[in-house]
């Protein structure tokens, strides 16, 4: 930020501020503050409007520009590895603290006498994707189709299968700089979009408060405190230390994305930052063809703090419900779900999906018990999504090194600013 420019006038102050209004109005006009959630839902579809273009240009310019058709191969398998082990460990992270600090422990809920008519759309049976229906989704059903229903996954296949063609054409490059022109008028358009993020994180947050009210964290206060801690332990010390051993101080790389965070706690959406958090990490020194592969299917593959959430959700189920779990049953569950986890953003509600159908399809834990999560997961999705955005940052930034395809004198000036 210049120095002669106010401070009122940056983003990231005017999005802290429009998230405290929205706290406040929510706390005290409650009414008032749940007619506010158009702004919050408007600012999102503003954003989800721009990111298939922007996948798309971003993905096409860089596989057009870097021309190998092997190093995309190899950045996609190491991308794979990475977002695997990370997962895995956030998945145990979150079952050892769960085990440990026992949120659900002495709340003795029936599964009988539980209102379940309030999880019936989530846990309806045929919403939740196997692994296969999750695979197949991959492939849009038309070209058109896929930018139309903005899909991240399939946009970014017809993009790399759309710069894999370019580069065998004897003047592709023509296409590729008219979709890096076409790319910078999108990002253009982002910035503009993004001078409304203060209005949309205020109505998110007004309607949040207002409609669940910050009494009904009360009685699951210990469940709350639970998810967020895992979720600070395993950013600070897991994250923490792979972005050290690779060179980054992660502190200094939070403080860069330090308006994408904030978008996303007001927001409790890690998709009303990707565009920002693309343009960042290129700005940051990571080549653009590592970013464009890395980061959207890191949207899909790489939700940290998705996988911390419901492994501790589904043995605070347990727990609440008074269901003994064996140590076998506890790993079959920490298998499914590191499985289904990677489902859980192509579909709506899709934690929440993916929790009712890995208890469902499991029979172990019973699937009624999620009725007790629901007055506070919009809290605990902005934990969620504050910790994919993260984990995302740094799986761009390792792979990026992994390849020395990262500009690290370009990283060092730009997180020393």
């Amino acid at each position: 930020m210049p120095a002669n420019r106010p401070f009122y006038r940056s983003l990231h102050f005017q999005v802290l501020a429009g998230i405290f209004l929205g706290i406040a109005m929510g706390a005290f006009f409650p009414a008032a503050a749940i007619k506010m959630k158009p702004l919050g839902d408007g600012f999102i579809r503003l954003i989800r409007m721009i990111i298939a273009p922007i996948i798309f240009c971003t993905v096409v310019v860089g596989i057009g520009t870097a021309g190998d058709m092997k190093k995309l191969g190899r950045i996609g398998v190491k991308a794979l590895f990475y977002f695997e082990v990370v997962t895995t460990f956030a998945l145990v992270i979150g079952l050892v603290v769960v085990k440990v600090l026992q949120p659900g422990a002495g709340l003795n809920a029936n599964p009988a006498t539980l209102d379940t008519k309030a999880i019936s759309a989530y846990a309806a049976p045929g919403q939740a994707l196997s692994t296969v229906d999750f695979l197949l989704n991959i492939i849009p059903e038309t070209l058109v189709g896929a930018f139309a229903k903005g899909e991240i996954l399939q946009v970014l296949l017809i993009a790399i299968l759309f710069g894999v063609a370019l580069t065998g054409m004897e003047h592709g490059h023509r296409v590729v700089n008219a979709c890096e022109r076409f790319g910078e008028a999108v990002f253009g358009i982002m910035e503009i979009i993004m001078k409304a993020a203060p209005i949309g994180a205020f109505g998110a947050m007004a309607f949040t408060i207002g409609r669940f009210g910050l009494a009904t964290l009360i009685p699951l206060a210990k469940l709350m405190g639970c998810v967020v801690l895992t979720s600070a332990v395993f950013i600070v010390v897991v994250l923490g230390g792979i972005a050290a051993f690779h060179g980054v101080n992660l502190w200094k790389l939070l403080k860069y994305l330090k308006e994408e965070l904030l978008v996303v706690l007001g927001t409790s959406s890690s998709e009303a930052a990707l565009p920002g958090l693309m343009k960042k990490m290129e700005g940051l020194g990571c080549a653009r063809h590592v970013v464009g592969l890395v980061i959207p299917s890191g949207y899909s593959f790489n939700l940290d703090g998705t996988s911390i959430y419901l492994t501790i959700a589904a043995i605070f189920v347990a727990q609440a419900t008074n269901t003994h779990l064996t140590g076998w049953q506890e790993f079959v569950l920490l298998v499914v779900l590191m499985l289904t986890s990677k489902g859980s953003a192509a579909v709506t509600g899709g934690g929440f999906i993916t929790l009712a159908a890995t208890l469902s399809s499991l029979g172990t834990v019973p699937v009624a018990g999620i009725a007790l999560l629901l007055g506070v997961d919009r809290f605990m999705s902005q934990v969620r999504a504050f910790t994919n955005l993260i984990g995302n940052a740094v799986a761009a930034v390792v792979v990026a090194k992994w390849e020395k395809e990262l500009d690290e004198a370009r990283m060092k000036d730009v997180l020393e600013q």
